[in-house]
């Protein structure tokens, strides 16, 4: 399913690296509001990584100084201002804007482990319809397994002899690495869905389209989200989950249903 996703302004100067011989194959991606601080946590230590990726800070309308601060502290990190907050559909606008054959993604708590990249990128070039890797996520300083590691490892969808890993309908936002034609390909996120969940619809248009989504524990990733609850979440969670089984019902069916349902209209007078 296509999503259409709308152009946004224009983003800094891509910055090349002086010392580097070549593009690395992996850019990184980061949607950001109002959260300076952990932001730079993130940036920091996607900046000391090896493989040496363009970072492009997505900033979904900020009020705070976080631009006044990537241009002080950060001046090669690349920016792209949103004139309002897009949600989770401000990834796309940062896969849009990088030309990097594949885009991880990185929340403005969470970064990649050294030589993560690297074995992302060595995944999508053996095969070549891989269309989104799940990593591995530690959480928190004392680097904890996230349990969806083991759901994701544990998926009944099993292997694929032309896939890495194991087949996946699900992942985790700021964990995950996409090949930039097949997340544009698939539409990137659905703009109604915002943020909570939105993951999975964006999977089921992957594998709709032919593209394999697959977990791979070798490619880890770390998340140190603020232990503070999020207000309302459950909520916005439960409402995407039912929105995304609505956005996937399949056509022929929902057609099929919608007869059937005329026609009981027809027949029963009381349905009028």
């Amino acid at each position: 399913m296509n999503h259409p996703a709308h152009h946004g302004p224009t983003v800094t100067p891509k910055r090349r690296h002086p010392d580097s011989t070549g593009a690395a194959p992996v850019g990184i991606v980061i949607a950001t509001r109002n959260r300076r601080a952990s932001l730079a946590v993130t940036v920091r230590n996607l900046l000391a990584l090896p493989e040496r990726p363009d970072v492009l800070v997505v900033d979904n309308a900020s009020t705070d100084d976080t631009r006044a601060m990537l241009a002080r502290d950060f001046p090669q990190v690349r920016v792209l201002p949103l004139p309002y907050n897009r949600g989770a559909l401000a990834r796309t606008h940062g896969v849009r804007a990088l030309d990097t054959p594949y885009v991880a993604f990185s929340d403005d708590d969470s970064w990649w482990a050294p030589g993560a990249l690297g074995a992302a990128a060595r995944h999508f070039d053996d095969h070549p319809r891989l269309g989104l890797l799940s990593a591995r996520t530690l959480v928190g300083p004392g680097d904890a397994a996230d349990p969806l590691n083991d759901l994701l490892a544990d998926s009944p969808l099993g292997t694929a002899t032309d896939l890495p890993g194991t087949q996946v309908l699900g992942f985790l936002g700021c964990a995950a690495v996409a090949r930039r034609t097949a997340y544009l390909d698939a539409g990137g996120y659905h703009p109604l869905l915002f943020f909570g969940g939105e993951e999975t619809l964006l999977a089921y248009d992957l594998a709709a389209r032919g593209w394999g989504v697959t977990h791979c524990p070798d490619v880890i990733a770390h998340h140190h989200p603020h232990p503070r609850p999020r207000t309302g979440r459950p909520a916005v969670v439960r409402r995407n989950a039912l929105l995304t089984a609505w956005l996937r019902r399949p056509l022929p069916h929902a057609l099929a249903r919608t007869r059937a349902l005329a026609a009981d209209a027809r027949r029963d007078p009381h349905a009028r």
